[in-house]
């Protein structure tokens, strides 16, 4: 293709920005990052800023290429037949390749009371809000975390280790994810932290007030602070743009990560759903395949022909607050093995490095475009996709595990 090509990313997470500092490694391609807010969200560290320990924020100075353009903008709508995007603030702005990296957030919860009386985790705005009405609540309140899943575990952590005292509601079962042994030992963990632990059937949160949690067996937990993480969903801009999606909203890709629709829009991190078979969502894939979509965007440009993206995992890293941890190892298919660690200071010192290693790797990426090819390979999608003519057991689990995006 002759000439400068304009590529605009939208959504400045973990794996929009990886996508666009790879894309700077060609010339003649101009590289718009459009993102909500002028500052990178950590949102593995979104815990620590209701604790107080972080401010879950990084300047994108450190982590974008110096050939990215960040325009501080919400994109409302893709126009894929004119190529262009439409802004918040009422401009619009060309392109020849976008990259949908818009990311996930909460969703709205059908449980009633929920919406209007539980506080969400899943952005910085909602941390922000949240951090205050938790240091105002008394030390006598109950502050009840809805979701076991690993910002539910890191949150009740987190604030029982400050001294709060919590209560975590975890459905049927605590850390979904984890191995039955790791299972046990996270709970032990928390119950020195002081922490509550309610599970089982009937455990199921069915209502939420003011000043309460009701569960599905009757119990009616006293709650001063309500904080929900229990469910996620991702931004329905894919949809209002006229591009087909999966049944959660995510764009539906092919294994290249380009679109099902237009060969001009490819998709990365928990927005995408290639062949209908999303990955775990996680700022472990999100690193992963934000470089790897723009690779498409590259292999398109060049003419030839985008290679299948392959995204393998490790496992879990999860903090339970700031002096213990636990890693949960896994395949490279997302299944979770016997094989875990949990302790004190050197676990979570490996948390802590974990999370730097992250930023890290964006700022490398950054400097040296294309140095980082670091993902594991899943040796067995391609089975998963064989088999997937309803949806296929080991799908279904893989979606399951881990209700909050990491």
């Amino acid at each position: 293709m002759a000439g400068n090509i304009d590529v605009i990313v939208v959504g400045g997470g973990y794996a929009g920005v990886m996508a666009a500092n790879r894309l700077t490694r060609r010339d003649g391609v101009t590289v718009t990052l459009i993102n909500p807010r002028p500052v990178f969200v950590e949102r593995i560290r979104l815990h620590q800023l209701v604790g107080g320990s972080d401010d879950a924020v990084v300047d994108y100075r450190r982590i974008l290429a110096g050939g990215v353009g960040l325009v501080v903008d919400t994109v409302t709508r893709i126009d894929t037949s004119g190529r262009r995007v439409t802004l918040a603030s009422g401009g619009t702005l060309g392109y020849d390749y976008l990259i949908y990296a818009v990311g996930s957030g909460s969703a709205d919860p059908s449980v009633p009371g929920a919406a209007e009386h539980a506080y969400p985790i899943s952005t910085l705005e909602e941390a922000r809000r949240l951090q205050p009405v938790v240091d105002a609540a008394p030390a006598s309140a109950t502050v009840t975390v809805v979701g076991a899943g690993p910002t539910g575990l890191e949150t009740a952590s987190e604030l029982a280790e400050l001294g709060r005292k919590v209560t975590l509601v975890c459905g049927r079962v605590l850390g979904p994810y984890l191995h039955p042994r790791a299972r046990r030992s996270v709970a032990e963990r928390l119950t020195r932290l002081g922490v509550t632990v309610i599970e089982g059937p009937g455990a199921t949160v069915t209502g939420v007030t003011r000043d309460a949690v009701q569960l599905a067996d009757g119990r009616e937990l006293v709650s001063g602070v309500t904080i929900w993480t229990a469910g996620f969903g991702v931004p329905d801009l894919a949809a209002r743009s006229g591009l087909s999606t999966d049944a959660l909203g995510r764009l539906l890709t092919d294994e290249s990560l380009t679109s099902v629709d237009d060969t001009r829009v490819v998709a990365a991190g928990d927005s995408a759903a290639p062949s209908n078979l999303p990955v775990r969502m996680s700022c472990q894939s999100a690193v992963q395949l934000g470089p790897q979509a723009a690779e498409t965007v590259l292999s398109r440009i060049a003419g030839e022909q985008p290679a299948d993206f392959n995204v393998g995992f490790s496992g879990q890293c999860i903090s339970l607050g700031r002096r213990a941890g636990m890693v949960q190892y896994a395949k490279k298919n997302d299944i979770a093995t016997g094989v875990f660690s949990v302790g004190g200071r050197t676990m979570a010192m490996l948390k802590e490095t974990v999370c730097r290693s992250t930023v890290w790797q964006l700022a490398h990426e950054a400097r040296r475009p294309g140095s980082l090819n670091l993902w594991f390979k899943d040796r067995q999608r391609q089975e998963l996709r064989r088999a997937k003519g309803g949806e296929a057991p080991a799908v279904a689990g893989r979606r399951a595990q881990g209700e909050v995006p990491r």
